[in-house]
C-alpha cells in the first residue's frame, strides 16, 4: 500500500506522531511543526479537541491543517474513553465525525474502533466508498489477551474489510510481549494484503515499537510534545533507532 509516496507494510515501519491539542491554535501549530519533521504520518486525535462536538469547528481545523499535509499521511482518529481516549460521544455523533473526515478531502486514513458499535463492516464500506482508507483498531489498556484471542481479533478486523488492522495491548509480563510479537508475525506472514500495526504498551512493551521490520508491524507511534499512549519514544530517537535497524538488514 502506497500513500503519498510512502510504502506501508514493507521494510522499515513508518513513524506516526499524534497531535492531541485542545484548541485549534495548538493543533495547527503542532501540525505545522511536524510537517517539517521526520514523521511520516501525522495523527489528529480529535477526541482531545475541546470543541469536537461543534462540527463547524472541526471543519475549520481540517481546513487549516490540510495546508501542511501535502507530504505527510494524515490519520484522523477519535479515540473513545472505552479505548483509552478522552471523550465518549454516542454512536450517531461518532459516525458523523467520521463523515466529516471523508467530506474534508484531506484525510488519508481513518482509525475505526471495530468492536465499539454495531455494523462495523457496513460502516467501513461506506467510508471507503467516500475515499478513505480504514485502520480497524482495538486497544486493551488492562491486559494482553491470550494469543488465540489476539489472533481472533485481528482476523475479525481483517474480515471486516479494513485496509489495515491495529492491535494495542498492555503487558503484565515479558511473555505477554513475546506473545504479541508472535501473533503479529504470524498474521503478517499469512495476510500479506492486510498490513498490521501492533504494539505492546508501557515500558515493558517498548521493544515492540522498534522491531516492526522483523515481526511485521508496519507503523509505529512516536511522540512530539505529549505521548498518546504509554511507552511511546520521542520521534527523533525512534527515527534513529529504526534507521539503525534498517541499515543492519542491508549489511
Amino acid at each position: 500500500m502506497i500513500i503519498k509516496n510512502r510504502e506501508i507494510a514493507c521494510g522499515r515501519p513508518i513513524i506516526c506522531v499524534p497531535v492531541i491539542g485542545q484548541t485549534k491554535e495548538e493543533i495547527v501549530e503542532e501540525v505545522a511543526n511536524l510537517s517539517k519533521s521526520c514523521a511520516d504520518m501525522i495523527e489528529w486525535r480529535v477526541d482531545a479537541f475541546k470543541h469536537y462536538a461543534d462540527f463547524n469547528r472541526v471543519r475549520e481545523v481540517l481546513n487549516e491543517v490540510a495546508l501542511y499535509m501535502e507530504e505527510k499521511i494524515f490519520l484522523y482518529t477519535f479515540r473513545t474513553k472505552k479505548q483509552g481516549g478522552e471523550a465518549m460521544p454516542d454512536e450517531v455523533m461518532l459516525d458523523d465525525l467520521h463523515d466529516l473526515a471523508a467530506e474534508s478531502g484531506c484525510v488519508d486514513l481513518l482509525d475505526f474502533e471495530y468492536f465499539a458499535g454495531e455494523h462495523p463492516q457496513r460502516k467501513i464500506r461506506k467510508l471507503q466508498k467516500e475515499g478513505l482508507k480504514i485502520i480497524a483498531s482495538h486497544h486493551d489498556f488492562e491486559m494482553t489477551p491470550k494469543p488465540e484471542v489476539m489472533r481472533m481479533l485481528l482476523d475479525k478486523m481483517a474480515a471486516g474489510g479494513a485496509d489495515l488492522v491495529k492491535l494495542a495491548v498492555m503487558p503484565k509480563s515479558k511473555k505477554d510481549v513475546l506473545n504479541l510479537l508472535e501473533v503479529t508475525c504470524e498474521f503478517a506472514e499469512q495476510n500479506p494484503d492486510t498490513p498490521v500495526i501492533s504494539m505492546s504498551m508501557g515500558s515493558l512493551g517498548g521493544v515492540s515499537r522498534i522491531c516492526g521490520e522483523t515481526f511485521g508491524s508496519c507503523v509505529t507511534f512516536g511522540c512530539n510534545k505529549k505521548a498518546s499512549a504509554p511507552g511511546q519514544f520521542p520521534m527523533e530517537q525512534l527515527n534513529e533507532i529504526l534507521n539503525s535497524i534498517h541499515r543492519s538488514y542491508k549489511n
